[in-house]
């Protein structure tokens, strides 16, 4: 894999542009995921990629954790820091507390990716699929 540039003062970034390296890492995995579960039609893998990266199903995921007790004290300061964030845009197919969670989420991805910890974001992210996973089954 590539190697990418060191960011300097990660712990130092707001939690808008943790959430902006986040998001785009996520969807990575995200789409990776889809194509390992034997996916292929564009217009499938986008319907299934929405089940994971929209703001109603990472904000169910980053609440799950918190329930759980799985992150850190570290890692739940990351999330109110990303939760807090102002955007200055209004979110247009959710309410503000969902896109704020979902900002959380994606700022505590970024913030592991940022810092090199790829194991941690592995395991964040196969936990995020778990959840959204179960909740998928639970709705059949």
């Amino acid at each position: 894999m590539a190697q990418f540039e060191t960011v300097r003062d990660v712990k130092q970034l707001n939690g808008l542009a943790l959430a902006y390296i986040g998001d785009a890492v996520y969807e990575v995995y995200v789409r990776r995921h889809l194509l390992a579960m034997g996916s292929v039609r564009p217009h499938e893998l986008h319907r299934r990629a929405v089940c994971y990266v929209s703001a109603r199903a990472q904000a169910k995921v980053i609440l799950a954790l918190l329930d759980e007790g799985a992150l850190t004290a570290e890692e739940q300061a990351i999330v109110r820091r990303g939760r807090n964030a102002k955007s200055g845009t209004i979110p247009k197919n959710t309410d503000v507390q969902t896109y704020r969670h979902s900002t959380a989420f994606e700022a505590l991805i970024g913030y592991h990716f940022l810092q090199d910890n790829g194991r941690r974001v592995e395991e964040l992210i196969s936990r995020s699929f778990a959840i959204i996973e179960r909740e998928e089954r639970a709705l059949e």
